[in-house]
């Protein structure tokens, strides 16, 4: 079923190229438009219930971040990441994460680190009770309100996409280091709660590296030329 991000009553309202953006780039990250599939404005605007006008500029910013690819004559589609292209956002996020973790600890306020041993405790919670469904969330919510706590507007666009983009290229083996990770994050936000940015760097950093090791295509046939190179 169709995605109508008009909502109860949205009938007439004019709705913003942010909420369908936000529509159409969760549909490519969940898989409901696949790599490659054909994205027309005509289609588009039937399932989230608008008119054309927005659709058009969502998919301009879908292009800019790269969830989409616009060729003259043949229109909009889903891009198809090659293998080098996925192995580069792993290594964005490496450089980026640890960045954010060391300004959190840098800016951060006592409503951030509230919010973050909330999540922590909920996660290591889960995770014991290997309630392993709830993680994912909890693991975006971590992440996003360490962003926050940065202070940096920029560096929270930026992680987020990069976030987007990771969800959409790879699975997450999580079982494994369910335990640990939580662990991990704990030990991140108590550095980050004292005010210690090298240590929130380095913790961050380590954790990084270690989650990578679980990470795996959903995609492995879409490769493209630069497998073979790796």
């Amino acid at each position: 079923m169709g995605s109508d991000v008009n909502g109860a009553g949205g009938a007439g309202r004019r709705i913003s190229a942010r909420a369908v953006c936000a529509a159409i780039r969760d549909d490519i990250v969940s898989g409901f438009f696949a790599p490659g599939s054909r994205l027309t404005e005509e289609q588009l605007a039937k399932r989230y219930g608008v008119s054309r006008v927005p659709v058009r500029e969502a998919l301009r910013t879908l292009e800019s971040e790269g969830f989409v690819r616009t060729r003259r004559h043949a229109g909009a589609s889903v891009a198809e990441p090659t293998e080098q292209e996925a192995a580069d956002l792993l290594d964005i996020r490496a450089l980026l994460e640890p960045l954010g973790a060391a300004r959190a600890a840098q800016r951060r306020t006592e409503a951030h680190v509230k919010v973050l041993r909330g999540l922590v405790r909920l996660g290591q919670e889960r995770s014991l009770r290997r309630q392993l469904s709830d993680l994912p969330a909890l693991d975006g919510w971590f992440h996003e309100t360490l962003a926050q706590a940065s202070g940096s507007p920029t560096l929270v666009a930026q992680l987020t996409q990069l976030r987007h983009k990771i969800a959409w290229v790879y699975a997450v083996d999580t079982p494994g280091r369910a335990v640990e990770s939580w662990e991990e994050h704990g030990a991140v936000v108590d550095a980050v709660a004292r005010g210690d940015a090298e240590r929130a760097r380095q913790l961050m950093a380590a954790h990084v590296e270690r989650a990578t090791a679980v990470h795996r295509l959903r995609r492995p046939q879409s490769t493209g030329r630069g497998a073979a190179a790796r």
